[in-house]
Parts: structure tokens; sequence; C-alpha cells
């Protein structure tokens, strides 16, 4: 039977993902998913002792969602050439978020491409990933940066959508920046709102400028709705913006909650009502489950590698 691994901060979200797995296989099932945690212990000189299951079988998915990325990088380093070692033939990364995806160009002379040597390691530690709205900028897919032939790259993009048309019925939806025109497009083609993007330029981290679409906000609802937010300076440019524009009211709808430091605070203070997130990054701001999108993408990639032939579900013995 196919094993799902996680460690033991995630075993709510790996939790959601198994149930998920098991909906679709139904109760008919002859071989149900599972779960294991993985036992970590560190030691007073910070290193890990990792601890999987004695026995794997053929197919296993590790659940390791990379905000907060050093440490769990290290965790992945060691268990995957493990699990292979205790019998697992075809290796799956489920990451929701997919950390070091934005340096994917090096801006002066001997900056590290982190995008190209993560993803190059991943793509020799896994057979396959699973990652939702990646921060693609320069790259046209997901196999490019991470160089597997099961790459798969999810859209939390219509999720969001529903969950925002449900709140704001008729709002606009505005990317903050040029880069964030993918999913605001996408999300308002699903749902039928009118969408615009922000033209943004950046300073530094936390120094951004933020120009409004030539559109009248006036008395209007407006979501702004992006993959990510970080220092949340950048929406809170646009949300101060909208709101000297004379928009009635400014939410903010992410994939990925990452929200550093005072970034709430900082887009609170400039305006922003309420704001929704998917679970990819525990938040209170979580609104919108993944475990159904994850299971589906999961489910179709080790299907596909059973229907060629390989034992993806054999059990230990």
């Amino acid at each position: 039977m196919p094993l799902l691994l996680c460690c033991d901060d995630e075993t709510g979200p790996a939790g959601r993902l198994l149930t998920a797995l098991r909906a679709l296989d139904g109760d008919d099932a002859r071989e149900p998913w599972t779960l294991a945690v993985i036992d970590r212990h560190r030691f007073p000189d910070g290193e890990w002792r990792l601890r999987l299951p004695a026995c794997m079988p053929a197919a296993v998915a590790v659940y390791r969602s990379l905000h907060q990325p050093n440490e769990k990088l290290v965790e992945l380093l060691l268990a995957a050439p493990a699990a292979r070692e205790l019998g697992a033939q075809r290796l799956w990364l489920v990451a929701p978020y997919l950390a070091y995806m934005r340096q994917d160009m090096a801006f002066t002379p001997g900056e590290v491409v982190s995008q190209r040597h993560l993803g190059r390691w991943l793509a020799a530690a896994f057979d396959g990933l699973i990652t939702v709205d990646p921060h693609l900028h320069r790259v046209a897919t997901l196999a490019e940066a991470v160089p597997l032939g099961d790459a798969q790259a999810l859209s939390a993009a219509p999720l969001l959508a529903q969950a925002i048309v449900a709140r704001r019925p008729g709002a606009l939806l505005l990317g903050p920046d040029e880069e964030s025109a993918q999913w605001v497009q996408q999300a308002a083609a699903t749902v039928g709102l009118q969408a615009a993007v922000c033209r943004k330029v950046r300073r530094g981290d936390r120094d951004v400028q933020v120009e409004l679409p030539a559109l009248d906000v006036r008395g209007r609802a407006v979501v702004i709705l992006d993959d990510m937010a970080s220092t949340g300076r950048t929406v809170a440019r646009a949300a101060a913006a909208l709101r000297a524009a004379g928009a009635v009211s400014v939410d903010v709808a992410v994939t990925h909650a990452l929200f550093v430091g005072d970034a709430l605070a900082v887009m609170q203070a400039a305006g922003v009502g309420e704001v929704w997130s998917t679970d990819s990054v525990p938040h209170a701001s979580n609104t919108v489950a993944l475990a159904p999108l994850l299971a589906a993408a999961l489910q179709r990639s080790v299907r596909s590698v059973a229907g060629s032939g390989t034992a993806a579900g054999a059990a230990c013995r």
C-alpha cells in the first residue's frame, strides 16, 4: 500500500491529504494510503537524527511544505535516500509551498541562482514533485526549474476565486504587480469577475512603489490577489492607493501566507480588511484547503506509474 510520510509539525495538513486520498480511492480500495510520521531528534549541537519506518512500500510520498525552508531541506537531504534504502521504489515530494524559486537569474556577478541548483537537487532526490503556484517568473514551466518528468505545478487561483466570489460578489480582482497577472487572470476567468494589474517598482526588500491601473475604483470592492505575501509592503502600497482612489473595501487573497514579521499589521494599517489564504502555509487567514487538489494530482501520478507496470502500491513483506 502507498505510504504518506510527514514530520510531526505537519500532521494536520498531511492528515487532511490522507483523508482526501482515501476519499478518492473509495471504500473498496485494496491498497489504501497510510500515514507515518518521521521521528526527529535534535542533538545539542543542532544536528538532526531522523527515524523512518523500518520497511517502506514501493510508492512513498513525502509531505513537506517548504516555508522556513533551510532546516527542512536538510531533512529531505537525509530522508529521501534513506527511504530508497528502506524499500521505496518511487518517491514523490508534495511541497505545497516550494522555496527558492524567486532567484531565477544572477543579477550581479557571482550571485547564486538558487532556483537552478535547488531544482537540480530535488530532481536527483525525487521521482516526482507536486507543488502549488510556484513563483516562476522567467521560466515557463516547473520542469524547467526542477527537471523531472513528473513535475506538477497546480494552481490555487480557481479555489481562491470561489472563496472571493462567495464573500465579495462583483469585486474587482487586482494583481499588485505584473508577475501576478497569471493568477489574477485565471481566477477572474473562473468566476467571471473583472481583473486588472498594477505596476510595481522595487527598490529593496521592503521599499516598493505601486502604480494603479487606469480604472475607476470609486465605490468598488477590490480584492488584491497574488501567489504569496511576504513582507506585505507591495500589498500595503496597493491597498493605500486603492483607498485613496475611493475603493469602498480592500481585501487580500493569497496562495501562500508567508507574512514575515509585521507584514499583516502593515497591510491592515494601509486599509486591508480581510485576508484569505490557502493552507499551504499555516496561518490564521487559512480559508481554502488544498488537500483535494493535492490528492488528485498525487493519485494521478501513482496510478500512472502503476499502469506502466511498476509495482507502485506494493507493500513491505
